[in-house]
């Protein structure tokens, strides 16, 4: 029996996940923390790595391994391979005044056109930005740009030299400098973001291509991005919409139209088999619930409770606790709109914090399908759909039927599915059966929609 391990280095924690390469069998698996921050060490990630691997029972009888990790992150490293500078995450905002500037530079609708992404404080074309006009001296050090996963999986063969560095189409086109609808690099838009600087870039790999051995002997595949991972792990098809609740909100369509919108809102990020993945993000979305779970001195399954069994009565929860990326307001702050004697209880507060988070995902989906892209369903991920009441309402706000698969792993389950990609060389990714699902529905409630639009934009500032 072949086994595949698949690797998801996230923001907040590294799981391990070892599978049957041609059932997808779960064998065993392992996981470690990371430390939190927006600014991180990625030694901590490899020491992370190091104990989820343990954790899982060693790797020496894995024939294949695939990294899927947090997009956008800016590893620098210098000409021996040592780290610059700790890693400045995706929800980092320092260099949101930085993709300002780059936005005014080329405009908008030149990034659009160029690449599908117009930068924003997470794309890693504005932290390039923020180091050169900030720690010139580290810019300078700088003799090559990579991201998690490629670090990551270039650690796994041992950290070879800098002309190994590898990575895939998903996670380079949340760059901001390569095209995912032509697959190329933008060298020119390196440049404009690193202030003349042109330091090496991972070479990208096809979509099964074995980069590299570990020093186990097993094959390393190239790895993506968490979300083009967990599409694959869901196995998602055209007219899918894949909508994952953890850290942040993130709204995406497998599509084979490339995006190129000029206001930022899609991501014309592309997926880890040749196709699209155009995306939307917010910074704000299970982190809502557990803010007003805190906020209410109740756990998740009473703030459901209350949530299901009382509406909002015109009570609105604009959810951006942590500044926001889409729209991308990152000194805006939560606000509550419609208080009155009549709905200010628990349970208001509760249906306001559930369903303004769902309407900030609604937004996303309308943002796809006005760039013409299908979506016929959502498949609900991500640790916010264990929430009962955001299953369970989603469906009516969200506008179409909502399948919530048996809550699982999906960034690790497509790395190893990856993995298996890479080891069977088989024009596509192996078929293994799909986890068990559950399919919600309900009739629309455009009044939620309407009353969240009429308040949204209130909170343009701090």
């Amino acid at each position: 029996m072949a086994l595949v391990a698949g690797i998801d280095s996230s923001t907040q924690s590294c799981k391990v996940f070892v599978r049957d390469a041609d059932s997808g069998e779960l064998v065993r698996s392992g996981r470690a923390s990371h430390p939190s921050g927006t600014e991180v060490d990625p030694a901590e990630w490899k020491k992370a790595l190091d104990t989820a691997v343990a954790d899982a029972g060693g790797l020496d009888d894995v024939d294949a391994v695939s990294v899927g990790a947090q997009q956008h992150g800016m590893i620098c490293l210098d000409s021996s391979g040592d780290v610059v500078r700790p890693a400045l995450l995706w929800n980092d905002t320092r260099s949101a005044p930085s993709g300002a500037d780059l936005v005014e530079e080329l405009g908008a609708q030149g990034w659009a056109d160029a690449v599908g992404v117009v930068p924003l404080a997470s794309i890693t074309v504005t932290k390039l930005r923020w180091l050169a006009d900030n720690e010139p001296e580290n810019a300078d050090r700088t003799a090559a740009v990579c991201l998690p996963h490629d670090w990551l999986s270039w650690q796994l063969a041992g950290a070879p030299g800098l002309d190994a560095l590898a990575t895939d189409r998903g996670d380079a086109s949340g760059t901001g400098y390569f095209s995912a609808a032509t697959g190329q690099y933008r060298h020119d838009l390196l440049e404009l973001g690193f202030r003349g600087r042109t330091p090496r870039l991972p070479r990208v790999a096809t979509p099964f291509e074995r980069i590299g051995e570990t020093a186990g002997g097993a094959v390393i595949g190239p790895g993506t991005g968490d979300n083009a991972a967990a599409a694959l792990g869901l196995a998602a098809r055209p007219g899918d919409v894949v909508v994952s609740v953890g850290t942040s909100g993130v709204v995406s369509a497998v599509t084979d139209v490339a995006a190129a919108d000029p206001s930022g809102i899609i991501a014309g990020f592309a997926d880890a088999t040749g196709r699209q993945l155009p995306l939307v993000c917010t910074l704000n979305a299970a982190r809502v619930l557990d803010a007003t779970a805190s906020l209410l001195g109740v756990d998740h399954a009473e703030l459901s409770r209350l949530a299901l069994a009382t509406p909002s009565d015109g009570l609105v929860l604009v959810p951006y606790l942590e500044g926001e990326r889409t729209p991308n307001r990152p000194d805006a702050s939560g606000a509550v709109h419609g208080l009155r004697l009549g709905n200010s209880t628990p349970g208001h507060l509760a249906r306001a914090a559930v369903e303004g988070l769902l309407c900030g995902l609604a937004d996303g989906i309308d943002a796809l399908r006005d760039a013409g892209i299908e979506t016929k369903r959502v498949l609900l991920v991500g640790g916010g759909a264990k929430s009962a009441a955001l299953r369970e309402l989603a469906p009516a706000i969200l506008g179409m039927p909502v399948v919530v698969p048996e809550p699982g792993e999906y960034v690790a389950d497509g790395a190893a599915r990856q993995a298996a990609w890479a080891l069977a060389q088989t024009p596509e990714p192996p078929q293994w059966e799909s986890a068990p699902a559950r399919t919600y529905e309900a009739d629309p409630t455009p009044s939620i929609r309407a009353r969240y639009a009429e308040v949204r934009d209130l909170t343009e500032g701090v």
